[in-house]
C-alpha cells in the first residue's frame, strides 16, 4: 500500500539527525508525492470516496459497510479489474470480508469476476449491468399491487382510515407500473442523444 505524502516526509526526517541538503530534501519530495499518487489519482482521496459509498450505501440500502466500500473503490481504481489480493490491500481489509463484499455485490448485479486465458485468479470489476436503471420492470409494481389488493381484502369491513394505507400503496404500484416503462424509454432516448453529442461517452468507444 502506498504511503500518505505527511508520512513519507516524516518517516524520511525521522531517520536523520541533521538537516539535510535542499536537493536531497527536493528528491525526498518528489518521491513522497510519486509514492502517494497511484496512477494519477491520490489512494487517499480513493480511501475516502469509498467511505463516503459505503457510508451511502450502508445508509440508504443496508448494504455492509465493506460491500459499499469496495463498490466505491471499484468506481475509481486503477487498472478497473483488481484481484481479491489487491483489493484486500487497497481497502486494508482480509479476502474473506472482500469475497464476502464482491459475492453480495455479485447479487446485486453491481460487480462481476473474470478471467483472463492463462490466468488463475479472478478479477473483480464493476458490472456493466449496473449502469442500467434498476425496478424499472413494471411487472414487479404489478405484483406489488396484487399483494396489496390480497391486504385489502381482508380489510373488507373495515372503516376507510383503516384501509388508507394499502389503498394508497396500491394506488403507488399501480402508476409506477403505468409510468416507469415511459420514463425508460425517455432515459434510452435521452441517453442515446447524449452519446451522439459526444456529452456522454459510448461504452468501448
Amino acid at each position: 500500500m502506498r504511503t500518505p505524502i505527511a508520512m513519507t516526509a516524516k518517516v524520511a526526517l525521522s531517520q536523520s539527525h541533521t538537516w539535510l541538503p535542499a536537493a536531497e530534501m527536493t528528491h525526498i519530495s518528489v518521491i513522497s508525492v510519486w509514492t502517494a499518487i497511484f496512477d494519477g489519482v491520490p489512494q487517499d482521496s480513493q480511501l475516502i470516496f469509498a467511505d463516503h459509498v459505503g457510508r451511502f450505501y450502508a445508509r440508504q440500502y443496508g448494504f455492509p459497510p465493506m460491500a459499499g466500500r469496495l463498490l466505491g473503490y471499484l468506481f475509481v481504481c486503477d487498472p478497473p479489474q483488481q484481484t481479491i489480493d489487491e483489493l484486500s490491500d487497497a481497502l486494508l481489509a482480509s479476502r474473506s470480508a472482500i469475497t464476502g463484499a464482491v459475492k453480495l455485490l455479485e447479487n446485486y448485479r453491481m460487480a462481476r469476476r473474470t478471467r483472463a486465458t492463462g490466468e488463475r485468479v479472478d478479477r473483480v470489476s464493476l458490472n456493466p449491468a449496473s449502469q442500467q436503471p434498476q425496478n424499472f420492470d413494471s411487472a414487479i409494481h404489478d405484483e406489488h399491487a396484487a399483494l396489496f389488493r390480497e391486504g385489502l381484502a381482508l380489510l373488507a369491513e373495515a372503516p376507510p382510515e383503516r384501509r388508507a394505507p394499502l389503498e394508497e400503496m396500491v394506488a403507488l404500484a399501480e402508476f409506477l407500473g403505468e409510468r416507469l416503462p415511459t420514463l425508460l424509454d425517455e432515459w434510452h432516448t435521452h441517453r442515446d442523444e447524449l452519446r451522439a453529442s459526444g456529452k456522454l461517452p459510448t461504452p468501448g468507444g
